[in-house]
């Protein structure tokens, strides 16, 4: 027996009459009559007696009405509890990311929080880990996705994924056979201030690559440093997961296999948060991410 069989026999045992109720349910006569014999067929029992002139309910079928009729008012009820928790979620939801995020698993994430909550304004930045973490310390954003380590005892966080590092290359540039002749090539990297950690990544990569990084250009996010790899200003090292996302750049991203230099994607919150979009907001980003980059 499932809810719709109780929503039906219900409809029409106010109606008395199929075509009524079916036009009421938003159905057409056949589908109801159907549903109306399963329920009898469970239930070994004629719910309604049927001629060409009227509907009526049987002595069973008016047991089962009133024996029924508490419970799908109950169902009703919580129905439009559930409904009145969701529209009350109102307010800001404050979002931080790192650059190498991908782009559409945010989009999802933000049409997924929407679709929950239709009354919560999402904000999300893009700012580096040192700087979300000092965020949701002071309470300026209510989660973030930043790169290992975290050393925040204030904060909670819960592994995404592993993030690798790959070349990249302009695609006019001749593939290397012997790494060691990019240390002639201009580098494009991070500021080694704005992102200390990511930055001491890039130069023990380049060194388990053979060469040391002859850095020219500093920037202070992947799409700039694409965008300057992209115009032939240069090579870079870049995270593994930006691969599929700037794929319509002029680059070639080369991953090279042996190499053991990797960092952790982190999903970070306040250890006293206590947002009402939080636990839909976690299990949303564990899913979207749960496939490894």
């Amino acid at each position: 027996m499932e809810l719709r069989h109780l929503r039906y026999f219900h409809m029409l045992a106010q109606e008395l009459h199929f075509g009524k109720a079916s036009k009421r349910l938003f159905i057409s006569q056949p589908p109801l009559s159907r549903q109306i014999k399963e329920l009898e067929e469970e239930l070994g029992a004629a719910l309604f007696t049927r001629d060409n002139k009227r509907v009526a309910l049987t002595e069973a079928g008016k047991f089962f009405l009133r024996e029924t009729q508490d419970m799908l008012a109950s169902l009703e009820s919580a129905k439009q509890q559930v409904q009145s928790m969701q529209q009350s979620v109102t307010g800001e939801l404050k979002i931080g990311y790192i650059s190498a995020v991908d782009k559409s698993k945010l989009g999802s994430l933000i049409q997924h929080l929407q679709d929950e909550y239709p009354h919560l304004q999402t904000k999300i930045y893009e700012l580096r880990t040192e700087k979300q973490v000092n965020a949701l310390e002071t309470g300026k954003l209510d989660v973030g996705i930043i790169r290992a380590p975290n050393y925040s005892p204030k904060l909670h966080t819960e592994k995404l994924y592993d993030d690798g590092f790959c070349l990249a290359l302009p695609k006019g540039l001749e593939l290397p056979s012997d790494f060691s002749c990019l240390q002639t090539r201009p580098f494009i990297g991070y500021h080694a201030r704005y992102a200390p950690v990511y930055h001491e990544q890039t130069n023990a990569y380049c060194a388990q690559l053979g060469f040391i990084p002859n850095l020219r250009h500093e920037c202070n996010n992947i799409a700039s440093i694409l965008e300057l790899v992209h115009l032939n200003a240069g090579i870079s090292v870049v995270p593994r997961s930006v691969n599929q996302q700037y794929k319509h750049l002029n680059i070639h991203f080369l991953e090279v296999e042996n190499t053991t230099i990797k960092t952790e994607i982190l999903f970070a919150y306040s250890r006293r948060i206590e947002h009402p979009a939080f636990h839909i907001l976690r299990s949303a980003i564990i899913k979207l991410f749960e496939v490894k980059a």
